[in-house]
């Protein structure tokens, strides 16, 4: 039974990452180059930075934590950066990084997800690490989704072939 239950929660974190991983994509096709670091107003972040974000909070939390590496995590540069970086950068460093996660995630042990360990000052099992992942990774999505919507004023069309007014069965 135990073993079923990590497949399954295996199973739907990947599908949650590449659920979101989709959706930044479908939102930065709406995005213009000179969009990427612009301020939500006077506070907030850049999509440009939203996205090192993203992969440094994954790569900290999934990656490092799940294969036991060197957490090597620059987080004030992911804020502090102000471009360098174009749309079709980012996002290959997006898919690399939730590539890696996913990777790290599939081939964990079951003791890498029952064993604590210390991420950031707060001590997680390595479910606690992918649900913060995850989570984390989701609230970033949602973010990116806003801002693209509110600088482009439109749809992005997340669930354009999929009717959602299905009830459950």
């Amino acid at each position: 039974m135990e073993a079923r239950l990590l497949i399954e929660f295996k199973q739907h974190s990947v599908f949650r990452l590449k659920e979101g991983q989709r959706m930044i994509h479908l939102a930065m096709e709406k995005a213009k180059e000179e969009q990427l670091w612009l301020m939500p107003g006077k506070i907030g972040t850049p999509l440009g930075n939203q996205i090192l974000h993203i992969c440094g909070n994954m790569t900290q939390y999934a990656i490092a934590s799940l294969t036991d590496t060197k957490d090597q995590r620059q987080r004030d540069s992911e804020f502090s950066t102000k471009g360098g970086f174009t749309k079709s950068e980012l996002l290959q460093k997006l898919d690399h990084t939730v590539a890696q996660a996913i990777a790290a995630i599939k081939n964990a042990p079951i003791e890498a997800f029952l064993n604590n360990r210390k991420v950031q000052g707060f001590e997680f099992s390595g479910v606690g690490v992918v649900l913060h992942a995850v989570e984390h990774f989701s609230y970033h999505v949602g973010q990116i989704a806003f801002w693209v919507k509110q600088l482009n004023q439109l749809d992005l069309g997340f669930y354009a072939h999929h009717d959602l007014t299905q009830l459950n069965e």
